[in-house]
């Protein structure tokens, strides 16, 4: 399945985000990431953005917060087309998207109660009785319901992203962007992150879309996958379909991850 299979007409008004036709270079057009991408991600899914290292799995990302723009295309988040923003435009139009960034980017001087509000006592003006409602609301809906008054120091790796991921929705958005939410993980933190994207998919049907080369997690959660080789979209499917794929870059990242488990399992056999 090629990048043209998978977008036709008029889909940038049905999809939450749409990128049409971007293309993306660099150095003075020497360094060509984006040839041509065309991808939708509808209303109330989740969506994997699956690729080797340096693909520009990133470079499509900042392109859909409007961080990047391309150099051929248009970018649509919902409705409308960045290009026609500017300045406080664009940055409020920002406000839609909530953003689990790779290492939870936490502030360390700051308790896990002050760290969800803050975006609250930023861009609202609501009392301190409904940020704190709204604050353990959140957290209740992803498992917490004691220990706000802890420092990003004094907590685990799945700790980090819990309260990572309640910033991130705490303002209701529509639209939740994951940055390679479960790599440098060990296997159990790992999965306690499946969880909580199973939860938040399963709770409050946001668009998501996650940036990943985690083939697990995502034949496990996605709603539909996206493969990016070579700067284009050579698949765009379900995961049933994505596991069948004979696209030899698709095909090489599935054995890899079989021989990753075997060799682990492996391992755990002689030490048994």
């Amino acid at each position: 399945m090629t990048s043209s299979d998978h977008s036709t007409g008029n889909e940038n008004q049905v999809a939450d985000v749409y990128l049409q036709g971007i293309h993306k270079s660099f150095g003075d057009g020497k360094y060509p990431v984006l040839r041509g991408i065309d991808l939708r991600f509808p209303a109330g899914k989740l969506t994997y953005i699956l690729g080797p290292s340096g693909a520009g799995k990133s470079v499509i990302l900042k392109h859909i917060l409007g961080l990047l723009q391309p150099d051929e295309g248009e970018v649509w988040v919902a409705g409308t087309a960045l290009s026609s923003l500017r300045g406080g435009e664009l940055a409020s139009h920002r406000k839609i998207f909530g953003m689990l960034f790779q290492n939870s980017a936490l502030f360390d001087d700051m308790t896990i109660f002050e760290n969800i509000a803050f975006p609250l006592r930023e861009h609202t003006d609501f009392s301190e009785a409904e940020i704190e409602r709204r604050v353990t609301q959140t957290l209740a809906i992803l498992g917490m319901t004691t220990g706000f008054d802890k420092f990003p120091n004094e907590l685990s790796g799945g700790m980090k992203k819990r309260v990572g991921l309640a910033r991130a929705i705490i303002r209701e958005p529509r639209i939740l962007l994951y940055d390679e939410p479960t790599t440098g993980l060990d296997p159990v933190t790992r999965t306690t992150v499946d969880e909580l994207i199973e939860t938040l998919k399963r709770e409050l049907n946001l668009t998501s879309i996650v940036i990943s080369h985690d083939i697990p997690s995502a034949l496990l959660l996605a709603d539909q996958i996206a493969f990016l080789h070579g700067g284009k979209i050579v698949f765009w499917g379900v995961p049933e379909e994505f596991k069948k794929s004979d696209h030899p870059a698709i095909r090489a990242f599935l054995e890899a991850e079989e021989r990753g488990v075997r060799a682990f399992e492996a391992v755990k056999n002689s030490k048994s």
